[in-house]
């Protein structure tokens, strides 16, 4: 395992790490895991956003730490999520996290696929 990298190339609201917190407490995760965050190809604009609970580095993590929470990003990931801010809405538009994406050049409705 690679020596740990502390970048804020990423950044994320303090509502967006309260709610993953929450998260964490409710499905019993333990507090040495942190969030991946990840983009995959598909959905109706061609990249996916993926977040999910992980406890390993990877070789080619970027690892970003605020607030008590550790942010896992891979390489690939991290060149088209570089500038983002992840948020939390809870508003009436619905409830969820939103990732906004200064590289997206269009979005699909939904806001989980962005096109580069």
């Amino acid at each position: 395992m690679s020596e740990q990298t502390y970048i804020s190339e990423i950044d994320i609201t303090e509502k967006a790490i309260k709610q993953v917190l929450r998260i964490k407490e409710e499905n019993n995760i333990p507090a040495e895991y942190g969030l991946r965050i990840s983009v995959k190809g598909g959905g109706c604009s061609g990249l996916t956003y993926q977040l999910g609970f992980d406890n390993q580095q990877n070789e080619g993590d970027t690892i970003i730490e605020k607030s008590g929470l550790k942010l896992f990003v891979d390489g690939k990931s991290l060149f088209y999520l570089t500038g983002t801010v992840l948020d939390f809405s809870d508003g009436l538009n619905g409830k969820g996290f939103i990732f906004n994406n200064p590289n997206a050049k269009r979005t699909c409705g939904c806001g989980e696929s962005f096109g580069v």
